[in-house]
């Protein structure tokens, strides 16, 4: 179950929690860099995505090739989580390299833009579920408040009634969304290195339906695309939905430290060793939302410090399974949604 957040009118908290918290996830280890673990998850993980690649090509044009584009679904979301924890810096601790296997992972390997990734995630991070600084809040297909609901018109405003209903079958399109705002970031947007990530961007276009329509018929072709990208955006949007969907929101008269504007915002999944790999560590959504930098792996191991800290300073501390995840994600649309109806 979500926990309430705490009254506006409670006095601010002491900005020393967070430090005192620190210390005690540092002294285990827990923020030190596992260069060996990530060397054998991106081995795997890229030797699975090329492995799909290479049954497309061997196998021919034949409708048996859907199923490829499923299992390719499947290793491009995995490789676009090793993207996420290269922005982080959880695999290296230099910039350099960090923005070069999140160039490589995301704009070559699954033609998702890094820089424009990064901007808008670091945005995320610093304000989540902030009304005005957060921009996965912000209205857009979804509305997220009622003021956003009340603000629609149109087309806008028919979606907003039916979005709990029409939540999954939007996710289709978040692939295809995805792409489109990479490139326009890329053309007009904050992109550092502008001409590499649009070269990258484009390698990863042609090779993508080089290989595609040169194996396959053009009817197959657009099949296999078009179900790809399909399922890839379903995975992408599932597993960022659990993580802050239907928590607390606040707004500019709202004043928390660091700790408090984290993890009132944030929700964990419960599910085992099989949900971390699912949604690749974000799961922990609570821990990462603290700890940006450290090591998927460590994730875990740092779960029941900081949920024994929130308890210990009254705070609550929000997991869900995975189902009940979604249900929560979709009352809260649902109920934004409610004056209109």
């Amino acid at each position: 179950m979500t926990a309430a957040a705490p009254t506006r009118t409670s006095p601010r908290p002491r900005g020393s929690d967070y430090a005192d918290l620190s210390r005690r996830v540092s002294q285990v280890g827990l923020l030190d860099r596992r260069p060996a673990w990530y060397a054998a998850r991106i081995v795997l993980t890229v030797g699975a995505y090329l492995a799909g690649w290479a049954v497309l090509l061997a196998g021919g044009d034949s409708w048996w090739q859907l199923l490829t584009a499923v299992g390719l679904a499947v290793a491009a979301t995995q490789v676009a989580f090793l993207g996420h924890d290269a922005g982080h810096r959880q695999m290296f601790r230099t910039r350099r390299a960090s923005e070069t296997a999140g160039l490589l992972l995301g704009n070559l390997g699954v033609g998702l833009g890094y820089g424009w990734w990064m901007d808008k995630h670091t945005r995320h991070h610093a304000n989540p579920n902030h009304v005005d600084d957060d921009p996965d809040v912000g209205a857009g297909a979804l509305v997220w408040t009622e003021e956003q609901a009340a603000a629609t018109r149109g087309f806008g405003r028919w979606l907003a009634r039916r979005q709990a209903y029409l939540f999954f079958p939007m996710l289709l399109l978040e692939g295809l969304s995805l792409r489109v705002a990479s490139v326009r970031s890329v053309i007009n947007g904050p992109v550092k290195r502008r001409v590499v990530e649009g070269v990258l961007l484009a390698a990863h276009t042609a090779a993508y339906l080089g290989i595609v329509f040169a194996v396959l018929s053009p009817l197959r072709a657009v099949a296999f695309i078009a179900l790809h990208q399909a399922l890839w955006g379903l995975y992408m949007g599932c597993a960022f939905a659990p993580n802050h969907k239907g928590m607390p929101m606040f707004g500019p008269d709202d004043d928390l430290d660091f700790l408090r504007k984290q993890v009132l915002t944030s929700r964990n999944v419960r599910g085992g060793w099989f949900v971390d790999l699912l949604l690749g560590g974000l799961n922990y959504q609570i821990e990462h939302h603290l700890f940006p930098s450290m090591p998927r792996p460590h994730l875990r191991y740092a779960q029941p410090i900081v949920r024994g800290y929130c308890q210990e300073r009254d705070l609550p501390y929000t997991e869900a399974g995975l189902i009940d995840s979604y249900a929560e994600a979709l009352r809260h649309l649902h109920s934004v949604g409610q004056p209109l109806r």
